[in-house]
């Protein structure tokens, strides 16, 4: 079975044992642990889980919105039969001044690739979402909100820090959507990919996600070996990835489980 599998049922099986239960702004209630971390070497083993599908396409999909794109139009997702920003999609077809208005408006992505390639030491390496003055101009807080960057023997390494995780839904999205950030990143800066170390401040289960994660749980022993990552070694320059640039290699999945995103 993968490291991620392994990793991610821990996560599950400690919140419903240890969670604390309480209301949200939802109006869905959770169980909930702080400061959860999973850390994945990616030298290893890329990390996505197998006891339920993953929407890895559409989670590549939605990150190349976000960081090469540096896009807010939900539209231009929706061209890629990409869903999942529709319900904060404002009056105008965008989500306001949220994930990458702000990459583009601070020049996030140049930034930090220009600081891998020319002082790789540097320990002011971030890529930060979470913008004062445009939070509230935006559809929705960014929840993955920060990545801090470091380079140790000839690796990039890379803390994501999320605010809230929905640990049904979200998490397992996010885990694998920035490890491929990881990997395309250092791919464009030359440089391994190293450790991935995903924090996440408060990691929830909503009540109506329970049972089918109790389903998955009962997946482990059946778990699939971890694909392979396989990037386009064409492309050297971030803003050339496309979509088709990125795949994964022998993904073995067990049936998806249906679950509501909470609004």
């Amino acid at each position: 079975m993968s490291v991620a599998d392994i990793k991610y049922h821990k996560l599950i099986d400690d919140i419903l044992n240890e969670g604390y239960y309480d209301q949200n702004r939802t109006g869905m209630a959770t169980y909930k642990l702080p400061h959860q971390i999973m850390q994945f070497d990616l030298q290893k083993e890329f990390p996505i889980i197998t006891t339920k599908f993953v929407a890895f396409k559409t989670a590549v999909k939605e990150l190349l919105w976000i960081f090469k794109d540096q896009s807010n139009d939900v539209l231009a997702l929706q061209a890629q039969n990409v869903h999942i920003w529709d319900e904060w999609m404002m009056e105008d077809g965008t989500i306001g001044t949220s994930y990458g208005f702000v990459v583009e408006k601070f020049k996030q992505i140049d930034e930090l690739i220009n600081t891998l390639k020319n002082n790789p030491q540097d320990r002011r390496m971030m890529i930060n979402l979470w913008q004062i003055p445009y939070l509230n101009t935006g559809a929705l807080h960014p929840c993955c909100f920060l990545t801090m960057w470091d380079v140790t023997d000839g690796r990039l390494n890379c803390m994501l820090v999320q605010r809230s995780g929905d640990a049904g839904l979200g998490i397992p999205f996010n885990t694998c959507q920035y490890a491929v950030l990881v990997h395309l990143i250092a791919q464009a800066v030359g440089l391994k990919p190293g450790l991935f170390t995903h924090v996440i401040n408060n990691a929830h289960i909503y009540e109506n996600h329970v049972e089918g994660l109790k389903l998955q749980l009962t997946r482990i022993n059946d778990a699939y070996d971890a694909p392979k990552l396989w990037i386009n070694p064409e492309i050297n320059n971030f803003y050339e990835f496309t979509p088709e640039d990125i795949k994964l290699i022998d993904y073995k999945y067990h049936e998806k489980i249906q679950m509501e995103v909470a609004i």
